[in-house]
């Protein structure tokens, strides 16, 4: 499992309390970037819009951190959450961010999360003159198709282990005590910035709120 990367950079799941940080990061991307995502030029709205739908059961988001920021996620949703056949993740990384191997290592995150919830076909669709991301799924040995201009990539997952569940649980719990110095962190220095005294008592995260 990939876990520590280029300048200080952090692969971990994100948890409901950050929902913003996403939000913030999708707005970051350049246009480029921001047309591979979402297969197409969006407005801000609609991308304000989309990160608030990332939460609840059906789906899961990892993120790559540098210094506590967040600049690439990887957003899997489940198709149909009752016979958890298959899911479908969706990739983001800023460009300065981009080739460096955060890719293969959030697709390698998503790619666990998706096997110990049961999930057969894991799915990544892109833009056909999107290159690099149908490197990547070629690399996890996708299954690749073509669809009216769009590129479909198809990874099968195998069953879920005891050990694979060890492993999202020990990675899960890291994510957490990260998320939480983050938080506290961006909470001190908002304080800062309003004048608010520090002795005043600061807003507890509810650790249990998680993109499960």
């Amino acid at each position: 499992m990939h876990q520590v990367f280029i300048e200080g950079g952090l692969i971990r799941k994100l948890w409901d309390f950050e929902k913003n940080i996403y939000r913030d990061h999708l707005l970051r991307l350049d246009r480029d970037s921001r047309r591979n995502r979402f297969c197409g030029a969006i407005g801000d709205d609609i991308v304000r819009t989309y990160a608030e739908t990332t939460h609840g059961p059906d789906v899961v988001v990892h993120g790559f951190f540098v210094d506590g920021v967040l600049r690439g996620a990887a957003d899997m949703r489940i198709a149909r959450p009752l016979d958890l056949q298959e899911a479908e993740a969706a990739f983001s990384i800023e460009k300065a961010w981009q080739s460096h191997g955060v890719g293969s290592a959030l697709l390698e995150r998503t790619l666990l999360s998706a096997r110990n919830r049961g999930i057969k076909h894991l799915q990544v669709c892109c833009l056909m003159e999107n290159r690099r991301m149908q490197h990547l799924a070629r690399k996890f040995e996708a299954e690749i198709t073509f669809d009216f201009g769009s590129v479909v990539g198809t990874m099968e997952n195998p069953r879920p282990t005891p050990l694979s569940l060890m492993q999202e649980l020990v990675t899960d719990s890291h994510s957490f005590a990260a998320a939480y110095v983050d938080f506290q962190s961006s909470l001190f220095k908002s304080r800062r910035l309003l004048g608010i005294p520090l002795s005043m008592p600061m807003p507890v995260a509810n650790p249990m709120r998680l993109y499960s």
